[in-house]
């Protein structure tokens, strides 16, 4: 066991994944030190089923009170361990190995502020859904800092707190996440850490089964709020576009059903398309009105 690693999972209404996840972070080949849930009143038997395991502390927050940002960073300040590793209720490691080559790519070089692992889309998952982790969590591993932006773009500044392991003193030097925040809390970090001269990485070998099909509304919803929190952080992000990423996403995802002849999968990708656009560019117009109407 390894003392200087502390896992932190929020959650809400898990009973039906949390003990699978649990025990799947217990069999790991660098066993936390401790596990730290921070729930936000769940109305399941989620609190109950995580207490029967002596590794892991409950922490419980009122429901409205949950912040993308804030949540995260109250439990990491009250965590023990020198390194700490983010997972969401919803993905479990693929392997034995996902914490031990995390924390293995953090500590590869110095000044590596933070590592994120690859999201493998779940058996049952449609082809769209396959071949987009594919695109956005490839087999090679990374680590990026500032000089890498003509190479990486905005990629430069990706992270996933789904699984992301942290080096708990940069994280403190640099003031933690910010907060209130709506989403993405992982990727603002490590743009931070990049503009202050950390470096971030992402680990192909440390692996969690993660995806999610979304409806079209919930496509809508999710790159409403991205679009309205990148837009709130364009500057941080060096004012670089994400179209080109997208433009990417799209053609590697059209060849895959293409050359799996899911032709009518092509269709329903298109709709999801739509909705991932109309979305986030809603949600860029929600905040400039907000700042109109603020000023």
């Amino acid at each position: 066991m390894d003392k200087a690693v502390s896992v932190i999972i929020p959650t809400l209404n898990a009973e039906n994944c949390i003990k699978n996840l649990i025990e799947s972070l217990l069999s790991q080949s660098l066993r936390p030190a401790e596990i730290i849930i921070v729930d936000s009143e769940s109305d399941d038997r989620t609190v109950e089923i995580a207490e029967n395991f002596p590794i892991v502390t409950i922490i419980p927050i009122k429901r409205k009170d949950f912040d993308h940002g804030g949540t995260r960073d109250m439990a990491l300040r009250k965590s023990h361990g020198d390194h700490v590793v983010f997972m969401t209720q919803d993905a479990v490691p693929a392997n034995e190995y996902t914490i031990e080559n995390l924390i293995r790519h953090l500590k590869s070089e110095d000044n590596i502020a933070v590592v994120s692992g690859r999201q493998l889309a779940r058996p049952d998952s449609s082809e769209m859904e396959k071949l987009v982790r594919e695109f956005n969590y490839p087999n090679v591993s990374n680590i990026r800092q500032k000089s890498d932006i003509g190479t990486y773009g905005i990629k430069t500044f990706y992270s996933s707190d789904v699984c992301a392991a942290y080096d708990k003193k940069i994280y403190l030097e640099l003031g933690g996440f910010e907060y209130p925040l709506k989403t993405n809390e992982d990727m603002f970090f490590a743009a931070k850490a990049v503009n202050n001269g950390y470096k971030a990485g992402y680990a192909a070998d440390a692996e969690v089964i993660h995806s999610h099909d979304l409806t079209l509304k919930e496509q809508y919803k999710r790159n409403f709020i991205l679009g309205y929190e990148m837009e709130r952080h364009k500057e941080l992000l060096g004012n670089i576009s994400a179209n080109s990423e997208g433009f990417k996403l799209v053609k590697y995802v059209v060849i895959g059903l293409i050359k799996k002849g899911k032709f009518f999968s092509i269709f329903r990708f298109g709709t999801d398309c739509c909705a991932r656009l109309l979305g986030n560019r809603s949600g860029k117009e929600k905040y400039r009105n907000d700042i109109c109407n603020n000023t």
